[in-house]
């Protein structure tokens, strides 16, 4: 079969970042639609790549197939950032987005360096081991996403590494029952141990306790404190950008306000927003004022490597590296109406099945 003309393929990366995103990160994409259109596609195909490769280490069947498939993922970047991605959707889109927005290499290693610690089955002896990890990664996923809307500056890329911790802090927070139904366990081991927990029993045996909920409670308390913070550094962000992020952390922040709701029981309990109280949210995102925190706060010690990795690099050498089109960037009214009707059907099962 000939290659599809150029004009064409792009648009089929773009629609298969978007469905991908809209089925595998319900939360990112409600909130991705308040994004302007060039940033919102850019965005898609930055998740869709993460979201393949933590869907490629969590799908491997055992510890050796995790480990090639880490090894797989740090190749692909490599060819990404060579101008020679993977012939995939996502691999083609994300090799456009890291060279146009001028993304250091440096931030999705290290995100393929949080997976390769999933790969390994690492424990984290404490809160700041366990910040270690979520800056690799979510803090990198969020300093890239500040790279994309036009943010570099080092107060701004602090407050996006803020964000994205405090959404992994949430995500461990609602997951501790699935997670160690897997065998893993992020919650930091000093506290368990402060609370007459022992860490390898839950693990054999995950039930809910009071000391357990006290955990999960004190978790949700330092993901609360980032948030806080990332909120001041969300009026660094070009204005339209400001309202898709603002809700993004208000959905993010809600999944722990449902897991205090239900006892901090997230071992029998899954923490859901529901469709309806995610518009009100996004709603809300829309009319919020910018918390008065300082947004100059000192980045968390964890994430200063993701920091240091963007302003050591000189704006224009990502964008030499890469000599492709910007793929979001495809003229010709033939991919234009193609994308209408694209958008048109993503309405129609976005609307026949809402995110819950």
């Amino acid at each position: 079969m000939p290659a599809l003309p150029p004009e064409f393929a792009a648009a089929a990366d773009r629609t298969a970042c978007r469905a991908a995103i809209r089925v595998g990160s319900k939360s990112f994409y409600a909130a991705g639609r308040l994004l302007p259109g060039e940033v919102r596609e850019a965005a898609y195909g930055l998740y869709a790549f993460c979201r393949l490769s933590d869907d490629l280490v969590d799908e491997a069947a055992d510890p050796a197939d995790r480990r090639d498939a880490v090894a797989r993922l740090a190749d692909r970047v490599g060819r990404a950032y060579a101008g020679r991605p993977a012939d995939t959707h996502a691999d083609r889109a994300f090799a456009e987005v890291v060279g146009t927005y001028a993304i250091p290499e440096a931030l999705p290693r290290a995100l393929i360096e949080g997976f390769a610690w999933d790969a390994e089955g690492r424990r984290y002896a404490d809160l700041d081991a366990l910040h270690a990890y979520a800056a690799r990664v979510a803090g990198s996923v969020g300093a890239m996403m500040a790279l994309i809307m036009g943010a570099r500056g080092p107060a701004a890329l602090a407050r996006a590494c803020d964000l994205g911790a405090a959404m992994q802090l949430t995500n461990i927070a609602r997951d501790v029952g699935e997670d160690a139904r897997m065998g893993r366990l992020y919650l930091p081991l000093d506290w368990m141990v402060e609370a007459g927990l022992d860490p390898d029993a839950f693990l054999a045996d995950p039930r809910p306790s009071p000391a357990l909920a006290g955990i999960v409670a004190r978790l949700l308390a330092e993901a609360d404190r980032l948030y806080a913070r990332a909120d001041a550094g969300i009026a660094a962000l070009p204005p339209p950008c400001r309202p898709a992020i603002r809700a993004a952390s208000l959905i993010y922040a809600e999944i722990g306000h449902i897991v205090a709701a239900q006892g901090h029981d997230s071992v029998t309990a899954r923490a859901r927003v529901g469709s309806g109280r995610k518009l009100a949210l996004i709603l809300r995102a829309t009319r919020k004022s910018f918390d008065s925190t300082d947004p100059t706060a000192p980045a968390l010690p964890a994430a200063a490597f993701l920091i240091a990795a963007v302003t050591s690099q000189p704006l224009g050498v990502a964008r030499e590296r890469s000599a492709l089109r910007p793929w979001w960037d495809v003229g010709g009214r033939v991919v234009h109406v193609l994308d209408l009707i694209e958008r048109m059907r993503e309405r129609e099962a976005f609307g026949r099945s809402a995110p819950s």
